[in-house]
């Protein structure tokens, strides 16, 4: 019994030495990120061209997944409200769904795990070939150039993307209500307008920027970080995605406790 205790006390001082050492590298890793963080109007270009590779090549999977959970909230909201819900809280239920909640985290999940595994790999395969050490040796700070301009554009895609991924909800709960279950179309329209609150547009967009920042942080933190050949690259791509879900569902909640 005493083995088996120290054993497992010796296993636990590791977890929580790993975890406690995680935790330090990625504030570090932050501190760096914060003090490039002034120089970005130094990379107008990559910023550009990251916005295009996160936010518009997403659009296509946020499209899709945006409607169909609109088609089934909208779904939903007539089976749970049948014989006794009037039908302007169809709308209603719709995009206060998508505002608050629905839009800022599917699509922060969506690019999350797109976007957050390529940033990842494509800094990973940098990693262990050099050419980030290369960089150094130049007298380029990697941060500024690497890092810097994807976590700008991951901040700023992400707000846009939830905005369109709320339209296309919206669209799609409409065509479920309308098509599906007989709900006029003037009035799913009155519905979207009925008891619409701004702060719950700009809360699920404070949201949406967040998650933006998380997604683009932890994605070139752990490509900075990986080690041991395309094996080191791929333990790393799985280890971001899940940093990154995990960061996007708890900050979800303490922002929704501050916003809301």
């Amino acid at each position: 019994m005493v083995r088996v205790r120290t054993r497992t006390t010796i296993h636990g001082h590791e977890i929580m030495k790993g975890i406690l050492s995680y935790i330090g590298e990625v504030t570090l890793f932050i501190k760096d990120f914060l003090r490039a963080l002034p120089k970005f109007y130094k990379s107008f270009g990559l910023i550009a061209e990251q916005i295009m590779l996160i936010g518009i090549a997403s659009l296509p999977i946020v499209l899709i997944t945006s409607f169909s959970c609109g088609a089934v909230t909208a779904h939903q909201a007539m089976f749970q409200g049948k014989d006794y819900m009037p039908d302007i809280y169809v709308g209603m239920s719709v995009i206060k769904a998508f505002m608050i909640e629905l839009g800022p985290i599917l699509t922060a999940l969506v690019v999350g795990g797109r976007c957050g595994s390529s940033i990842t790999a494509e800094l990973g395969s940098m990693r262990i070939t050099e050419q980030i050490d290369a960089l150094e040796t130049l007298a380029i700070d990697p941060v500024r150039y690497l890092v810097v301009p994807r976590v700008v554009a991951a901040a700023i895609a992400l707000p846009l993307l939830t905005v369109v991924s709320e339209t296309i909800g919206c669209i799609g709960g409409g065509v479920c209500a309308t098509l599906i279950h007989n709900v006029k179309p003037l009035i799913y329209v009155e519905g979207l307008r009925f008891q619409f609150m701004s702060h719950e547009l700009w809360g699920g967009l404070i949201k949406a920027f967040a998650f933006g920042i998380i997604i683009g942080l932890m994605g070139c933190y752990h490509g900075f970080r990986a080690t041991g050949g395309t094996e080191g690259v791929g333990k790393a791509t799985t280890q971001s995605v899940v940093s990154i879900f995990i960061l996007i569902l708890l900050s979800d909640f303490f922002i929704a406790q501050i916003v809301f």
